[in-house]
């Protein structure tokens, strides 16, 4: 069995978890960790037993390295994924893939000239109840989808935005949507397909300190025809739970953290019981107040299927392109608000 080699760049609490996430692997394992701040460099490099390489290029220029996980503030992703591509690296990086169309379709162009992968962490998708969602939605047991929605009602206190990048345009790239609500929004075009178009409005209401939307609502016609939304807060004290909610003219399903609160057709099948009973507990209390209150588990399912993806050379099912498209419905959002107009993605996604 071959053993992967992997890089963390990056070492803030989301680098923890892609630590956690490679040590929990049989087949991986971490060689190092670079960052800006050596201090926390140092500190991961311990806590994990691995090198605390000086900077980025040494890092990617280390021949032990077969895989970088880039774990940076969101636009700060361009310049090691494209760094990594040119030394002969995988990429594997944190949501959003970045925050301009340009940037990352820079990055994928970097990435198949060089013969390299590109890949995007939505660990979300990695969860057992989303694949047996998706497998429904997949099958036609909704019949004509009327309604797909999601909602995302967190809670982030002013103390989470004293951090120099969190809530600012340049290395945010948005707030409570790009940032919080993007697993979101990618777990709706990842059930759905692609949308069509949206009208939106977005607020900085809860924390005016901030340059970006705390809160956000988007109604969205999807290509298939049915229609949607999209709600996202970090302003809604203490946070509740992540929502999916699918509805047809044959069934319903509602989707809370990981658990099927609703999971009702109007054809039954054997299995739908057991699925019930199975997939009907919450597990944990997702990232609802405390971004760290989440499991690592998911992360490691991702970076599995990564590594298989490489092992097998087979497409990875969110490739640059795929990650792209939930960066490219939530700048639709953010012109849908600023311009007061409805926009359309029938030439784009």
């Amino acid at each position: 069995m071959k053993i992967w080699n992997f890089g963390i760049v990056g070492a803030g609490s989301i680098a923890d978890f892609h630590a956690k996430a490679v040590e929990s692997l049989s087949n991986a394992n971490l060689v190092g960790i670079c960052g800006t701040n050596q201090e926390k460099v140092k500190t991961l490099a311990s806590k994990y037993s691995c090198k605390a390489f000086n900077d980025t290029t040494e890092m990617l220029q280390s021949p032990e390295i077969d895989i970088v996980l880039i774990a940076t503030p969101s636009g700060a992703h361009f310049g090691p994924a494209v760094e990594a591509a040119r030394c002969g690296k995988h990429v594997l990086c944190e949501k959003p893939l970045e925050i301009s169309l340009e940037r990352i379709d820079e990055m994928i162009a970097a990435h198949e000239k060089h013969h390299t992968r590109l890949g995007g962490i939505f660990n979300y998708r990695y969860n057992e109840a989303v694949q047996v969602l998706k497998r429904a939605v997949d099958g036609g047991r909704f019949g004509t989808i009327t309604n797909a929605s999601v909602y995302v009602p967190w809670w982030r206190s002013d103390e989470y935005y004293q951090s120099s990048w969190r809530g600012t345009w340049s290395l945010d790239g948005g707030g409570a949507l790009m940032n919080q609500s993007i697993h979101m929004v990618d777990m709706l075009q990842y059930m759905m397909g692609p949308v069509a178009s949206l009208c939106a409005y977005t607020a900085t209401l809860g924390h005016p300190q901030i340059e970006v939307e705390d809160t956000a609502v988007s109604v969205l016609k999807f290509r298939n025809k049915a229609l949607g939304m999209i709600y996202g807060t970090t302003a809604s004290y203490p946070g509740q739970f992540r929502r999916l909610e699918i509805t047809g003219t044959k069934g319903t399903v509602i989707m809370e953290e990981n658990s099927l609160k609703v999971w009702q057709f109007a054809e039954e099948l054997a299995e739908d019981k057991e699925i019930v009973k199975k997939y009907s507990m919450v597990e944990g209390g997702g990232g609802v107040s405390d971004p760290m209150a989440i499991p690592f588990e998911p992360h490691a399912r991702n970076i599995a299927a990564f590594i298989r993806s490489i092992e097998q050379n087979r497409p990875f099912e969110i490739d640059g392109r795929e990650a792209r498209k939930s960066v490219e419905i939530v700048l639709g959002i953010y012109e849908s608000a600023k311009n007061h107009h409805e926009v359309f993605f029938s030439e784009r996604i």
